[in-house]
């Protein structure tokens, strides 16, 4: 699988761009805040659906304009595929000014649900704000888990856009109920069940994909002393679970309140469990975590769709000492490899011959 070439409208701070890739590497170099992630991320964008940075979709548009556009040629050894040759993706802006917008999908010129989309094209991003995945959030773990699984597996994907829609529906009912009370609407208890049952159907499939890729993950991780430690939310629908939603109003339990856990198990600790790498490990263990992690993703999503993803690297050679380098450079000639650097000689002598390169300047 590789991407042939990439065209952006109004996307971040390229008014209209198009780009050429090498079937094998390409070296993206250019001075800083010229534009070299913003290409990694539209590359990203047109393989999930979404942005590996950005909280809203309508972030990525380009400040002034009212929407963004990505185009991509998907092939194999410059040969079109018959199934998802070209790729585009629009973002419009709504009009009431908030973070909101919409997307259109398209494979072919057909229009496409994102369930359908993704997995057209399937890329590894590893950039510096990618330790967050060890330091951040839980929500940008649960991002993390569903990027890597709808790249692979389309029932995971159906799920996910399903229970997103019922979990929506049913977080607008219980903030009713907390304004209203119980008994302030007809039928309440019926509707309720309704999307307990939906919930309690689609929960299941999410969380049980997620643990067959983490048991993936940890087998391939074990060589490295780390461990991902999956924390599932089993989906209740006891009564005493309603009434403790309906007073935060919002649903509690489920796969949206999932998480993992970075455990490094190269040290003696006092519990059955290994070190907590978000709490003690440091900065240079968070990020070879998360590099071995990005190894991990890349092997996992090439034995699940049998072909190797595009493997997106933004400026590692600045978080990463040479032996961990010389680790990921080993890897360019099995897949397509994009990338970036603000300075070529950052490369050896004999890799930099291997690349073809583009150069970015600063954009108006």
């Amino acid at each position: 699988m590789i991407l042939e070439s990439l065209s952006l409208t109004n996307f971040r701070n390229y008014s209209k761009a198009s780009f050429d890739f090498s079937p094998s590497t390409t070296l993206v170099v250019g001075p800083n805040a010229a534009g070299k992630t913003n290409l990694l991320e539209a590359i990203y964008f047109l393989a999930t659906g979404k942005s590996f940075r950005a909280t809203y979709d309508r972030e990525v548009i380009r400040g002034g304009e009212g929407f963004a556009r990505i185009k991509g040629v998907k092939g194999i050894k410059g040969v079109k595929e018959e199934n998802g040759g070209e790729l585009e993706i629009t973002i419009l802006a709504n009009e009431n000014g908030e973070n909101t917008s919409s997307k259109r999908l398209k494979v072919n010129g057909v229009k496409k649900r994102m369930s359908d989309f993704t997995g057209n094209l399937r890329a590894v991003y590893f950039g510096p704000e990618e330790i967050e995945l060890v330091t951040g959030s839980p929500s940008r773990r649960r991002r993390f888990m569903d990027a890597v699984l709808c790249q692979v597996d389309r029932e995971y994907a159906r799920a996910l856009l399903e229970y997103e829609k019922v979990l929506r529906q049913r977080n607008r009912l219980l903030l009713i109920l907390q304004e209203k009370g119980i008994n302030g609407i007809k039928g309440v208890n019926e509707q309720l069940d309704f999307w307990d049952e939906r919930l309690g159907i689609l929960g299941p499939v999410l969380s049980k994909k997620r643990w067959e890729m983490f048991a993936d993950f940890n087998k391939w991780l074990q060589g490295f002393g780390l461990f991902l430690l999956f924390q599932p939310r089993s989906w209740s629908n006891k009564k005493e679970s309603r009434e403790r939603e309906i007073a935060a109003g919002m649903t509690l339990w489920g796969p949206h309140r999932e998480n993992f856990v970075f455990e490094s198990k190269k040290q003696k600790a006092k519990s059955k469990n290994g070190q907590d790498l978000s709490r003690f490990g440091s900065r240079g263990e968070q990020r070879l975590a998360v590099l071995y992690l990005k190894l991990a993703e890349l092997e996992f999503i090439a034995e699940r769709s049998g072909e190797r993803p595009i493997l997106l690297l933004d400026d590692i050679f600045s978080e990463l000492d040479e032996n961990n380098c010389r680790q990921v450079l080993s890897l360019l000639n099995r897949q397509q490899t994009i990338i970036t650097s603000t300075d070529a000689d950052a490369l050896n002598s004999n890799l930099k011959t291997q690349m073809s390169k583009i150069q970015i300047k600063c954009q108006n």
